[in-house]
């Protein structure tokens, strides 16, 4: 399960910012789409593409670009010029429940396809700053570090549930819940 899993998760590279995660979340003939977290790609929405790169887990990389980047959720939607790559297979994260069994997935210190376990610690919602209103979030006590931003928070049954944002107090993970991630690359125009 894990293994497969670890194959739609890319290292996100950026020109001197170093390392965060990634997921193909959709990949057809001729391009892939990554989800990472906005902070990851900050301040590249209107660079050139040899700013950011993509590395899949089989090596190959890739010029990429920032098609819509949200702050607010702490969300990003690249795009690869790459098709066929393997894409996620996404879960219900409507149906989450607390105690359930949790992975993630990262490049904590740029060590690649690092694994973690947990477990769902509180479902919730937190006031997105400058927006009056408020997102979804799962909290869960996966171990995460610097790299692990933006790569996936998967199921028992290893389905992304969740995109992995932040750490608070250096022992519980925030991630963006799939179903909100779903909705937001559904959006005909980009924040």
């Amino acid at each position: 399960m894990i293994a497969a899993a670890k194959a739609s998760v890319v290292q996100i590279y950026t020109a001197g910012r170093g390392i965060g995660a990634g997921v193909i979340w959709h990949s057809d003939a001729v391009h892939s789409e990554v989800i990472t977290n906005a902070h990851v790609v900050a301040g590249l929405e209107r660079r050139p593409s040899d700013w950011l790169r993509v590395v899949t887990a089989d090596g190959r990389s890739f010029k990429a670009q920032v098609l819509a980047s949200d702050p607010r959720l702490d969300l990003a939607r690249l795009s690869v010029p790459v098709g066929r790559l393997p894409a996620a297979k996404v879960g219900d994260s409507t149906r989450l429940r607390v105690g359930e069994l949790v992975f993630a997935i990262g490049n904590p210190w740029g060590q690649a396809g690092v694994v973690t376990s947990g477990i769902i610690s509180g479902l919730g919602s937190m006031t997105l700053r400058g927006a009056g209103r408020t997102a979804p979030y799962i909290r869960s006590d996966v171990s995460l570090a610097p790299g692990n931003s933006g790569g996936p928070l998967l199921n028992a049954s290893g389905e992304v549930v969740g995109i992995n944002a932040m750490i608070f107090g250096g022992d519980l993970g925030m991630a963006i819940p799939s179903h909100v991630v779903a909705e937001w690359t559904a959006q005909e125009t980009w924040a």
